[in-house]
């Protein structure tokens, strides 16, 4: 599971440093190129609760095997595409793939261990896992799209997924059989969880793109909250809903998961900005910039270690605001950073400090968001807290980056504005995260949840 969870966490990074290749080789703008990252972060995180409602129906193992398969067959497409339209299809394979697959293996995971210290430090791996797998996909990105070429960015991950695939089959036990009166699957549902984010991500973004009809980015925006309104009417009325509204009635999951959209936010445009920093601001090459942010990936592993021990001590609250905090630091450091303008070198404190942030705060948000489930509902609950950390980054990179570096609604520097939209969403985080109940240890956490 880790494999796989490694690998799918790669491929959100794993383009971004050989974009610039990629837009050569099939003579597209920048502009234009934004769509592959933009499409399969949007769509794997919007299909991810309908992932998550197919493993609760028809089986996790099964679900795990298609969206495994499908994953690996649209990273194959990708390396071998001969048009920048088939890229862009399969990326957006490849987030259906990890949509379906991933809350099919968090729920393995989550079933697997019991609650408590068992539980924490499953979870602690899984978390450390994604994070070192996003981290790590820009270092890979450059010495590939390097030494090998842009294409390998995504054929690399292919035998690694096949393994996962062979794993799976031995390893996992068989599921029940599917019954026959089992309820239709809520497509209008996930289509309307899909619409939503990727509307609001086009309205932020061609707010502040010149040359923009005046009438797109309010037009985009207000499709986003009727998307939103459509979503919450289908669900109210659905026979079988991808959302059961019943399921939000547990407020603490539903800080858990809305802290969890507002802190990957912070954490997905702070890689963001390190990029373009390391590369535009001061002219490195992919190599270099992928290697600069090895203490981020290293940090990662000595908090992957850390965090289960604190987890118990602490309680899932106080690590997820220390989480924030540690983040909301590493932003002040990247504004001063700019503002300096100081060297690579400079950059080290703020990545330590998110190495931090992520530690401590996803692993704390994932242990509150998944307490108390069931065998019935555990794919519902990982789905709905991957989808919120995906759509979180997604929306934060485009409201924070988006904003921040559009010249026509400001003349201020770009990173400064970046980090303070970032810190606005932090601190609205902390806030939430404030009022969840505050467990001295696993087992509380478990026994309030229940």
């Amino acid at each position: 599971m880790s494999m796989l969870q490694f690998f799918i966490a790669v491929d959100v990074t794993v383009v971004n440093i050989a974009l610039p290749s990629i837009g050569a080789a099939f003579d597209v703008d920048g502009h234009t190129l934004t769509w592959v990252v933009v499409g399969y972060t949007v769509t794997g995180g919007g299909m991810l609760m309908l992932g998550g409602r197919l493993g609760d129906l028809l089986g996790r193992r099964r679900v795990l095997l298609l969206g495994t398969g499908l994953f690996g067959a649209a990273s194959l497409l990708a390396g071998l595409t001969p048009t920048f339209d088939v890229l862009v299809v399969a990326r957006l394979l490849q987030g259906t793939g990890e949509a379906i697959a991933l809350p099919a293996a968090m729920a393995i995971v989550v079933l697997m261990f019991p609650e408590g210290p068992r539980r924490s430090r499953a979870l602690s791996v899984w978390a450390a896992v994604a994070s070192c797998g996003l981290v790590l996909g820009f270092v890979l990105s450059g010495l590939i799209t390097a030494h090998l070429g842009w294409r390998w960015v995504f054929l690399v991950s292919v035998p690694f997924i096949l393994v996962a695939l062979l794993a799976a089959v031995l390893l996992i036990e068989g599921d029940r059989s599917v019954a026959k009166d089992a309820p239709p699957l809520d497509l209008p549902g996930a289509l309307l969880l899909t619409a939503c984010p990727l509307l609001l991500t086009f309205g932020v973004v061609k707010a502040g793109e010149p040359g923009t009809p005046a009438w797109v980015a309010p037009g985009a925006l207000a499709g986003a909250v009727a998307a939103g309104v459509g979503l919450v009417r289908v669900e109210a009325r659905s026979r079988n809903p991808l959302l059961p509204l019943h399921f939000f009635a547990n407020r603490t999951r539903v800080r858990a998961n809305l802290t969890t959209l507002l802190l990957s936010g912070g954490l997905s445009t702070s890689f963001v900005l390190f990029t373009f920093y390391l590369q535009d601001r001061l002219g490195i090459g992919p190599l270099g910039a992928g290697l600069t942010m090895l203490p981020l990936a290293v940090s990662l592993i000595a908090f992957s270690v850390l965090v289960p021990r604190m987890l118990g001590r602490w309680g899932a609250r106080a690590c997820v605001l220390a989480g924030i905090g540690f983040t909301t630091a590493a932003m002040v450091a990247i504004a001063l950073v700019s503002a300096l303008q100081a060297g690579a070198v400079a950059l080290i404190p703020a990545m330590l400090l998110i190495a931090a942030g992520m530690g401590f705060g996803v692993v704390g948000l994932q242990y509150v968001a998944v307490s108390g489930v069931t065998d019935d509902d555990a794919g519902i609950a990982s789905g709905v807290q991957r989808a919120a950390d995906q759509l979180g980054g997604a929306t934060g990179v485009a409201v924070c980056v988006g904003l921040g570096f559009a010249p026509t609604l400001h003349s201020f520097d770009p990173f400064v504005i970046a980090t303070l939209l970032a810190t606005v969403g932090l601190v609205t985080g902390a806030v939430v995260a404030w009022c969840m109940p505050a467990p001295t240890s696993a087992a509380d956490l478990h026994e309030q949840a229940g």
